[in-house]
């Protein structure tokens, strides 16, 4: 049997530069020894001689008193202990050495939680079962599969064979998981459903319902936006009605589709339904029509394994996890699945309100425009969906279809149902905390204001809410004064007096920043 060789100490490791010459250990040291072709994690671990840990460019860096011993069990030991659960990395090692060496593992050290913790993945992951008995280890606590200190988990189910808990949050389907960072345990704590709740506490309810409605209007309009459409008025409010229903259905594969024919409407030039086909996001060269994939979707026949592994997560696992966890978790796998022709990003938004909603993490009756706090942090958005798509891309081979299309040649399935989805959830929290902090109040404060200035306006003339609508827009896009267009056009009977007064209505209504509303 060809020996194992595990990484030395350099300053490099594949493609990458350490910060200083150290020892790749965990996942790291896997990755090299077995070649593993995985998406390569956000942040890799090697150990110096120095005795100081950091983390820099990608690195955690530790010392020499946490050298795993250099072999397969050893490093990982320390990834578990250290780096976390990483589902699709441990399959390919798993397919790549064979199940002889956690057999001898599991015989070994049958009572180390490491090992038993190793023993369950690996016949979670393949299906497969190890010729072992089951484990002789009575009493005491079940070890947790995942560290819940490091990631976040479910409650879970207890394995008797392998004396675990099994607290994956999701199937074999589909379960991507999520590090439980210093900034997601700061969202977490500042309780933001609490502050949604004070914001609109004293609100009149008229005035709540306007503004929930517009809300819900600028949050569809800002979907399309996202994707580059300007849709029509009828389009936005068909898509509108879609989101204030969301969390009010049990998602399915007819609930996906339904969802599509919402947002589509006219098929003429797209397919219907689940794609049958490959499906990239990106451009064609201009001159051979050759595709230029940014991101490439799974394939069409992994796609029913996959959403069913998405459905089970949202019914089975969602409930027990963080909101805006389970949130990112799931609209973020549908877009990396990319199921449909066309129609994707903004189901993938509407699964955003879907979660929060049915967690009961919105006020009732109000839909967070979490679509247009996306929209204010577009480039950011876009970085989000790339920073995967971007280390996925090298591990998918493909070639061009004479319509212009991809055909992937190899197995993916793995990338698309266990990925790391911690950036996607800080960025979601990022843009929840918006909505309410600044996006909510805004409105709410918005209409208050606009009434006090409708009832200013009234109080000295009769005018219809058509020309007080369009009074406001002027004083709005001049700051505060009407111009002198306007004054000789549509709001040319006005006195000077009567403009003064205006002028002055909408100044103690609105704060000089209102112009930028």
């Amino acid at each position: 049997m060809k020996k194992t060789v595990f990484p030395e100490a350099g300053k490099y490791f594949s493609s990458w530069i350490l910060p200083e010459e150290a020892v790749p250990v965990g996942y790291a040291a896997l990755i090299q020894a077995f070649k593993l072709q995985v998406p390569t994690p956000l942040t890799l671990s090697a150990v110096s001689n120095r005795h100081r840990k950091y983390t820099r460019d990608g690195w955690s860096i530790y010392t020499p008193r946490h050298m795993p011993e250099s072999t397969l069990y050893g490093h990982l030991t320390f990834a578990l202990k250290y780096e976390g659960v990483n589902l699709a990395l441990l399959k390919r090692l798993f397919q790549a050495t064979g199940s002889a060496p956690f057999i001898q593992i599991v015989k070994d050290t049958p009572g180390s939680s490491y090992a038993r913790r190793v023993w369950f993945l690996y016949e979670w992951l393949t299906a497969e079962q190890l010729d072992l008995p089951d484990s002789s280890i009575k009493g005491g606590q079940y070890t947790p599969v995942v560290d819940p200190a490091l990631q976040y988990t479910v409650p879970g189910v207890t394995s008797p064979r392998h004396r675990v808990k099994n607290n994956l949050p999701g199937t074999r389907e589909f379960c991507p998981l999520v590090f439980r960072t210093e900034l997601l345990e700061n969202y977490r704590n500042a309780d933001l459903p609490a502050r949604a709740s004070e914001v609109i506490g004293d609100v009149p309810d008229d005035i709540l319902a306007r503004a929930a409605a517009f809300l819900l209007l600028d949050d569809s309009r800002a979907s399309f936006a996202i994707e580059g459409e300007q849709a029509s008025l009828s389009r936005i409010q068909r898509w509108g009605r879609a989101i204030s229903e969301s969390g009010k259905i049990l998602l399915s594969l007819r609930e996906l589709e339904r969802l599509q024919r919402i947002v589509i409407g006219d098929f003429r030039f797209v397919q219907e339904g689940f794609r049958s086909t490959g499906g990239f996001i990106g451009e064609h060269d201009r001159r051979t029509g050759f595709p230029l994939p940014a991101h490439i979707s799974a394939r069409a026949e992994d796609i029913d394994p996959l959403l069913h592994g998405l459905i089970a997560f949202d019914r089975q696992f969602a409930p027990e996890l963080d909101a805006v966890v389970a949130a990112a978790v799931i609209s973020f796998g549908f877009i990396f699945i990319h199921p449909f022709e066309d129609g994707n990003g903004r189901i993938h938004r509407l699964l955003i309100h879907h979660m929060l909603t049915r967690k009961g993490y919105n006020p009732p009756e109000l839909i967070f425009p979490v679509s247009a706090a996306i929209l204010e942090n577009i480039q950011e958005y876009r970085a989000i969906l790339e920073s995967y798509s971007s280390r996925l891309l090298p591990l998918i081979q493909w070639e061009p279809t004479e319509a212009g299309n991809v055909k992937v040649l190899n197995d993916t399935a793995d990338f698309y149902r266990y990925f790391d989805a911690t950036a996607q959830t800080e960025f979601l929290y990022q843009c929840v905390e918006n909505t309410i902090k600044t996006i909510l109040p805004e409105e709410v404060n918005f209409l208050r204001s606009y009434d006090m200035f409708r009832n200013g306006i009234c109080g000295i003339l009769e005018m219809s809410s058509v020309k007080i609508d369009l009074l406001h827009k002027f004083l709005q896009q001049n700051g505060g004064k009407l111009s002198s267009r306007a004054r000789k056009r549509e709001f040319d009977a006005l006195t000077h007096d009567e403009i003064a007064k205006i002028e002055d209505i909408y100044n103690n209504c609105f704060a000089p920043e209102e112009g930028t509303k």
